[in-house]
């Protein structure tokens, strides 16, 4: 038998040597397919901890890194403003891109960065964590007919997400706070779900309306919400607020199908529960379920441990005939699934391994010429859709968005 020979791991250069590398940089340890060879941050200290930690050297400002003869894959690990300057410079040097959320502070630096990796060829993943999440993969498997022989659940008609964050290590000098390092609330935090609620209905949206709470007695602006509302009518809002003592954080998404209602805990999900009315297939395809748990939670690179699904089965739970939206329907069938991934304690488990679910991306993409999952059309499409949020809060009215093949952009006033 030949031999079969492993390609060489793809050779990753750290920009930001902070909390948040650290942690990535932790997350892909394991990942045989990867290993980091360079670290960059202005403060030398810092960057000499984090690369003797992973046997890499470090330099003192990331234009060496991006440049480096071994750098494949550029990290961009520091605060929202200097994504964009980063994330170009490493695409016109012919490295591939691994970037925090969000890929830009406005849309024009997201364009810029659309247009570079059209140019160059490279990959460019965004660390939308919650698309590589195995709670929200497996409620998409359940609207797939593919899996789900279906669906077992329809169109999403309403997504409601709240977020009651903490601020406690959020002080008030943090560059959290300063809009023109982090691009605001919506920018910086709520790209996450504006894209995550995109890849649960399966669309962008139309238009967006935002709204912006003060902290009492000052100018800090500690609350957003936002609306959406996408071209099938469908409409999602999102609620983040950063107030709360870290004991007193509360996450929560629903998720409107018509005849199914999913809960979602925790803003990195690790249990949900789906309660739902269905006809006879659809109740034997619930029955199944448990036994095709690995199948529905599954996500490439991403480690599943003792991942748990329970069902129940009420037949005939109510009258077969039912009508909803003018349409007739049997739905004879009372089920409930839950999808439990360890619950809280599993959280940074979880979230370390969306992480190095994304990296697995990049390195599958980089070596097959794939599109990723949270590619550079999802990071741009996250940012357009933050930033209408923000322009509709800043003026007080609906912005709109132009559609089109693959991003959306705000129509002029």
């Amino acid at each position: 038998m030949v031999p079969v020979t492993r390609p060489a791991p793809l050779r990753l250069g750290v920009v930001g040597a902070g909390g948040f590398a650290a942690f990535l940089t932790g997350a892909l340890r394991e990942l045989p397919d990867v290993t980091v060879t360079v670290v960059a941050d202005p403060d030398a200290d810092r960057a000499g901890r984090l690369a003797g930690t992973l046997a890499a050297r470090p330099v003192p400002n990331w234009r060496a890194l991006v440049t480096a003869d071994d750098v494949d894959v550029v990290v961009v690990a520091t605060p929202p403003a200097g994504h964009a300057e980063i994330i170009l410079a490493a695409l016109r040097a012919g490295r591939h891109v691994f970037a925090e959320k969000p890929l830009a502070t406005n849309e024009d630096e997201a364009a810029a960065i659309r247009d570079a990796v059209a140019a160059s060829g490279r990959v460019l993943v965004v660390d939308h964590v919650l698309r590589y999440n195995p709670v929200l993969r497996a409620l998409a498997r359940l609207r797939d007919p593919a899996f789900a022989a279906g669906p077992l659940l329809g169109p999403v008609r309403r997504l409601a997400f709240e977020n009651d964050a903490s601020d406690e290590d959020l002080g008030p000098e943090h560059w959290f706070w300063d809009e023109r390092v982090s691009g605001g609330i919506f920018v910086e935090h709520g790209v996450h779900f504006f894209d995550a609620a995109d890849a649960l209905v399966g669309a962008v949206p139309s238009s967006v309306q935002g709204m912006l709470g003060h902290r009492p007695g000052s100018d800090l602006i500690d609350l957003a919400v936002a609306t959406t509302r996408y071209p099938d009518g469908a409409l999602a809002t999102f609620a983040h607020g950063f107030s709360h003592a870290h004991r007193c954080e509360r996450q929560l998404m629903r998720i409107d199908f018509g005849t199914a209602e999913a809960r979602v805990t925790g803003w990195i999900p690790v249990y949900a529960t789906v309660d739902l009315w269905t006809d006879d297939a659809g109740a034997a395809l619930v029955d199944r379920l448990p036994a095709r748990a690995a199948e529905l939670l599954a996500v490439d690179g991403h480690r599943l441990r003792d991942p748990a699904v329970t069902v129940s089965v009420r037949p005939h739970a109510g009258p077969a005939n039912a009508r909803e939206r003018g349409r007739q329907r049997q739905l004879p069938h009372r089920c409930r699934i839950t999808l439990n991934l360890g619950g809280e304690v599993a959280k940074p488990y979880v979230y370390a391994e969306s992480v190095r679910a994304a990296m697995h991306d990049l390195v599958r993409c980089v070596r097959t010429g794939d599109r990723p999952v949270a590619g550079v059309i999802e990071g741009v499409t996250a940012v357009a859709v933050a930033a209408a949020a923000a322009r509709s809060a800043r003026e007080d009215r609906t912005v709109h968005l132009r559609q089109s093949s693959e991003h959306p952009t705000a129509c002029p006033s």
